[in-house]
């Protein structure tokens, strides 16, 4: 089964929790807070496997959470940080977060790796917190959480060129002819139901791959027919070739099948429309069909597009053609997924984007009227912080009056007593 979209949660490890520690041994007096540091969360990193075709393995497995970071120990002694989770994915992934829909990582080399959800920190020690005026504090962090989302996968086929058209104007028949591909071939539509790749060698010992993509109909942007599942996979392509049927035999006029694929085209992404076309006027062995070449080099007017009439069935034309693809693409630049943004940061190693996280904190009420803190600097500094010790509770109530929270609360109408909730925990505002 060919899979080429699909929705998977990844999670990063969470980092280990500081300990909390005094050294005692029977001849060293005053020992001291030993508590080691807790180790950090492993990653969840994606990288490209050159023997992937498709994202099957993800329709079995949708949940990714990577290990988290060992504990801090006595004795200063630090956690082991986790293993970093490696996710093998085919050439030409496009990695969004489901919710925003921006766009993370663009995988498409062997090897080229991206890390996806990032581990949380560990958490310090008391041996971290010792100062003059307290020497020996009960005082630690616990790790903090990795980073969780939504993501979408997308593959988009890694093809120099994309066949489209209409269905049964003869995709299949041509990528059969001119390389070792063998996709199916009938006289009905749909026939191709997933796209097919194959690599082309000319006798020059040029080489270009192609992709036959399943036929489009008008509509198809948005969402009807077959087309519109497979329209993400000409972006990657650098040439278009655009093949019709010339003979007619479908009750189609040849010029407005080719005006309604380039609407779709231009309604689906705009960007298509950069990408230079090649006109394959195909089944000209068919009766009507030189007359009907005529017809539309006519409607076609000044347009500055090459058209090749040629024969799939007959093998007829196909050396031009090929050249004329050849020199094409020697001649226009790849079209990167990435925003002009993202173009910056993208390598070959490993991609770090910075992560918007929003507002430090953010102040509702609920349903019965209690005040409801959310936010995600305020919800990691609470997920780090350790309750069972008091100097940890008094540190949190401090982090909270400096990020300006008790006065929030004040403005909004909090009066002593009144319920505060930070995530599913309740405590009492005091004056």
């Amino acid at each position: 089964m060919f899979v080429d979209h699909v929705k998977v949660f990844v999670k990063g490890g969470d980092g280990g929790d500081g300990m909390v520690s005094f050294r005692r041994e029977k001849y060293i007096a005053n020992g001291g807070p030993s508590g080691g540091d807790g180790g950090k969360g492993a990653d969840v990193i994606f990288i490209v496997d050159e023997g992937l075709r498709t994202l099957m393995d993800f329709r079995y497995q949708r949940h990714f959470k990577a290990d988290r970071g060992e504990h801090g120990q006595s004795k200063n002694m630090h956690g082991r940080s986790g293993k970093h989770m490696i996710v093998k994915v085919p050439p030409g992934t496009v990695v969004k977060d489901a919710e925003t829909e921006t766009i993370i990582a663009d995988l498409v080399e062997h090897g080229q790796q991206a890390v996806i959800a990032r581990g949380g920190r560990g958490g310090r020690g008391n041996s971290r917190f010792v100062t003059p005026q307290n020497t020996a504090p009960e005082l630690s962090e616990k790790g903090e959480p990795g980073v969780s989302k939504d993501i979408v996968l997308e593959l988009k086929v890694l093809a120099d060129v994309g066949l489209v058209g209409f269905p049964s104007v003869g995709k299949s028949t041509l990528l059969s002819v001119v390389s070792s591909a063998k996709p199916k071939i009938a006289d009905y539509h749909f026939t191709t139901l997933v796209p097919n790749l194959g690599m082309i060698e000319t006798d020059d010992h040029r080489t270009f791959v192609m992709a036959d993509l399943p036929g489009l109909i008008e509509g198809a942007h948005e969402g009807i027919g077959l087309g519109h599942q497979f329209l993400r996979h000409i972006e990657r392509t650098r040439v278009i070739v655009h093949v019709i049927d010339m003979s007619g035999l479908e009750g189609r006029e040849p010029f407005e099948d080719y005006q309604t694929i380039n609407k779709e085209l231009e309604q689906y992404n705009m960007r298509l429309t950069e990408r230079p076309q090649i006109i394959v006027a195909n089944k000209m062995d068919m009766p009507d069909a030189q007359e009907n070449l005529e017809i539309f080099k006519e409607a076609l007017g000044d347009e500055e597009i090459q058209v090749f009439p040629i024969s799939a069935l007959t093998r007829t034309g196909l050396d031009p053609l090929l050249y004329a693809i050849l020199d094409l693409l020697e001649t226009t630049p790849e079209f990167p997924m990435l925003t002009d943004a993202d173009e910056e940061e993208a390598s070959n190693s490993v991609l770090y984007k910075h992560e918007t996280t929003g507002p430090d904190f953010i102040i509702s009420r609920d349903d019965d009227g209690a005040f409801m803190l959310s936010g995600y600097t305020l919800e990691r500094l609470f997920q780090m912080t350790d309750f069972n010790f008091d100097q940890s509770v008094r540190k949190f109530s401090r982090q909270m009056r400096g990020m300006g929270i008790d006065e929030a609360l004040r403005e909004r109408g909090a009066k002593n007593g009144d319920i505060v909730r930070i995530m599913s925990y309740e405590f009492e505002f005091l004056e």
